[in-house]
């Protein structure tokens, strides 16, 4: 009795060994179908841009950001109650340019920000 479940026991542990070596070989051939896959679609694909397709600066240099004041554009009106506003009346941007192009400061006296201990306007 004992040498049968030792037969038993050894024919387990083969059947579980035997399936994980083939459950191994599976994923083994599907990461080797994938990465010829992979390698096919890629030479389906057009080639990378050379170094002259490539974007270059313009002739005088790269371009610096402009700072203005802006000020919100009011939505236009309509004529009469009867004509509708449409999408093309609209103006592209919320802001338009301001006329007066000085940066308003602090005025002296005022806190600053929300929450930085001062005593605000007194």
């Amino acid at each position: 009795m004992y040498i049968a479940s030792q037969e038993v026991i050894l024919a387990n542990s083969t059947t579980n060994v035997v399936a994980a070596f083939v459950g191994g070989l599976v994923i083994v051939a599907a990461l080797v179908w994938a990465v010829r896959m992979g390698i096919r679609v890629r030479g389906q694909e057009s080639a990378p841009p050379t170094a002259e397709e490539q974007p270059h600066l313009p002739e005088g240099g790269a371009v610096h950001e402009e700072r203005e004041m802006r000020e919100p554009d009011e939505v236009p009106q309509a004529a009469n109650e009867s004509e509708r506003l449409m999408p093309y009346n609209m103006h592209s941007s919320s802001t338009k340019h301001a006329d007066d192009q000085h940066r308003k400061r602090w005025q002296p006296g005022s806190s600053g920000s929300f929450g930085s201990g001062g005593p605000g306007r007194t």
